[in-house]
């Protein structure tokens, strides 16, 4: 049986729990729009034509390195529906010299650690959103995301050229819901 909250089923992780997010790693990411809606734009002759949201979307990755200064970008698309994209993140955080309260040593076991990937992509969304609705007040990511952790070069390479090539292959793409515009 799974867990509750508050008389509510919790909703586990879908992060690796051996895993530290906030240390040195290439990650593979991937964020879906709410029901898969076609709010960035869409693929016309294999080529993806941005929505003003689309544009955000792209604007708003871009700009991660100058609020993440440890995290760099690899390939990236967006798509109708969703995000591909890479972040690598470089450095580890040093520790505050301040004593922690009991109250900050809960919330920080509760928090996502920052510079972790969840701490980036959660700035992400949030400010993606936040432009969005003066376009759309109805935009809505998906809850969550899904990352996978690049363990080596070769996996990296195979993972960009996917990345690059997604809208080549949108019509043969999990994600492709041609009847969700």
């Amino acid at each position: 049986m799974a867990d509750k909250f508050q008389n509510r089923y919790r909703i586990p992780s879908a992060r690796a729990a051996w895993w530290d997010y906030s240390q040195p790693g290439a990650y593979f990411v991937t964020i879906c729009t709410h029901n898969r809606i076609h709010s960035f734009g869409e693929i016309i002759n294999h080529q993806m034509n941005l929505s003003p949201i689309g544009e955000y979307a792209q604007q708003c990755w871009d700009e991660i390195p100058n609020h993440f200064p440890h995290a760099k970008l690899g390939a990236f698309q967006v798509m109708p529906n969703h995000i591909h994209g890479i972040i690598i993140v470089e450095t580890m955080h040093a520790s505050s010299l301040q004593e922690p309260t009991v109250d900050y040593k809960f919330m920080k076991s509760i928090s996502p650690k920052p510079g972790s990937l969840a701490r980036i992509l959660g700035s992400y969304k949030s400010a993606v959103s936040k432009l969005a609705h003066r376009t759309d007040p109805s935009f809505k990511w998906q809850e969550r995301y899904h990352d996978h952790i690049i363990r080596d070069e070769t996996e990296f390479y195979n993972i960009e050229k996917y990345i690059v090539n997604n809208p080549q292959n949108w019509g043969n793409d999990c994600f492709c819901d041609e009847n969700n515009n």
